[in-house]
């Protein structure tokens, strides 16, 4: 990250548009403004936020030009900050980056905006969060869930619990110096009335995230494979409360069905469409069009193959379909007679992570498979499963983890307590729900996971 100097990047969407913006956020912010304001529009004063009409030099010619000047502390990162709105060409855009980086000014990295308004304050770290998972929401429900982050639904829980964690905490601590009979003395009625109030409002937090969460941070899943491969028995297996119809007649899949898959890293929702079809029309067209926007989405893809009725010929057919930059398994289905999957395999532009050889009528590799899913799908010990710029899965898992990390050290403290042990291990106690929060907001999260975090974001974001 940046060490506090002037830094810059395109902030706009890559490709031509009618508008490209480049932002520049640092004390230098207002030399590149005057390094770079030409024609005969005088140059706006430093004073002035808001917006101003002018020309751009880029140092190969002139480009029209609007500047957003915002200048500090009332800004995004509380710097001075400039927003270049230039014509959105790449080449225009590109040619007035080198530019204003030839101005003792830094190329900002992934996230570095955010970075500086979150470590200046504007912003807290679930904040910050929330517009990590809002950039990447590929649907109304991630949209929500994203916007109620940003929007502090969280951080306004944390804020009085805070608090609310950090006085009882003192009061316990000044309890410890004195007798029942001295002034100072806090009643015990008072301190276990107050912990019950906080253990209530943890509650309430947690359940609010994991509202929030609900339908947005459960990995995709998608069968794939021909009409007729097995799809949806695996997928009626595989899902406890499926309904898949399954017909030996080709094509009984049209509609997309999905439910939730429980694997021993935890849940996904695992989706059955279409069997790829080559030649639909009408409905079946429908449908084709349905998977291949669920396969494009998704995390992960299980290209399901009969390993009884495999045909070379529409293997390589198959792997076509598949969403090209979806990671996927190769799953060889019907195998309950021992057969192995079979070799040399027509040539593919891209391996398998993994091969299974499931029966969904045995329910033989089932729990193989279940095991590379959960694996390749969910957060574990602090390395991310592909795909890898996806770490926003992890901002709810590290949030509940740290909200019931924080319950458990109050209510098992104060049942410590009321049991007869020591008041100071209590205040032990508190102490350490109060650092889990603190963990939430970005006050004491490790430095590692932050870079992690920031890492996942844009450039220019």
């Amino acid at each position: 990250m940046g060490d506090g100097g002037t830094i810059a990047a395109i902030a706009s969407p890559r490709g031509h548009g009618r508008r490209g913006v480049l932002r520049v956020s640092g004390p230098g912010s207002w030399d590149v403004v005057r390094a770079t304001w030409c024609g005969p529009t005088p140059i706006p004063d430093p004073e002035r936020r808001g917006f101003h009409i002018g020309r751009f030099d880029d140092g190969r010619g002139e480009q029209p030009l609007m500047l957003l000047w915002m200048p500090g502390p009332r800004s995004f990162t509380r710097e001075d900050v400039a927003e270049f709105h230039l014509p959105g060409a790449p080449f225009l855009l590109e040619a007035a980056l080198e530019r204003i980086l030839s101005l003792d000014v830094g190329p900002a990295g992934p996230g570095e905006f955010t970075r500086r308004a979150f470590e200046n304050g504007r912003i807290d770290l679930t904040r910050a969060e929330g517009i990590l998972a809002l950039v990447h929401a590929r649907g109304e429900a991630e949209r929500r869930s994203a916007s109620a982050l940003l929007f502090g639904g969280l951080a306004d829980r944390l804020t009085p619990l805070r608090e609310g964690l950090s006085a009882l905490w003192a009061l316990a601590e000044a309890s410890l110096d004195f007798d029942e009979a001295d002034t100072g003395h806090v009643p015990g009625e008072e301190l276990e009335r107050e912990a019950r109030r906080l253990l209530d409002a943890l509650d309430e937090a947690v359940r609010w995230e994991e509202r929030r969460v609900a339908t947005s941070d459960l990995p995709r899943v998608v069968l794939v494979g021909s009409p007729n491969v097995g799809k949806s028995s695996l997928f009626n297996v595989l899902v406890s409360d499926a309904q898949a119809l399954v017909s030996a007649q080709r094509g009984t899949t049209r509609d997309m069905l999905h439910g939730r898959w429980e694997t021993p890293a935890g849940e996904v929702r695992l989706f059955d469409t279409a069997g790829l079809e080559q030649q639909a029309t009408g409905p079946d067209a429908c449908a084709q069009r349905i998977g291949l926007g669920i396969r494009e989405s998704a995390d992960l893809q299980l290209w399901v193959v009969d390993r009884l009725d495999w045909r070379a010929s529409e293997f390589s057919h198959e792997a076509a379909r598949l969403a090209v930059d979806v990671p996927f398994l190769l799953v060889w289905n019907k195998t309950e007679e021992g057969l192995d999957p079979p070799r040399p395999l027509p040539g593919l532009e891209r391996a398998a992570l993994q091969e299974h050889c499931v029966s969904a009528l045995t329910g033989a590799g089932l729990d193989q498979l279940a095991e590379t899913v959960g694996a390749l799908t969910h957060i574990s010990d602090g390395a991310a499963g592909p795909p890898p710029e996806r770490l926003e899965r992890e901002i709810g898992v590290r949030h509940r983890a740290a909200l019931q990390g924080a319950f458990s050290s109050l209510s098992g403290g104060l049942e410590a307590w009321l049991d007869g042990l020591p008041l100071d291990l209590f205040a032990e106690a508190l102490r350490d729900a109060c650092g889990e929060l603190d963990g939430i907001s970005g006050t004491t999260t490790p430095e590692d996971l932050l870079d992690r975090i920031f890492a996942a974001f844009c450039i220019g974001k």
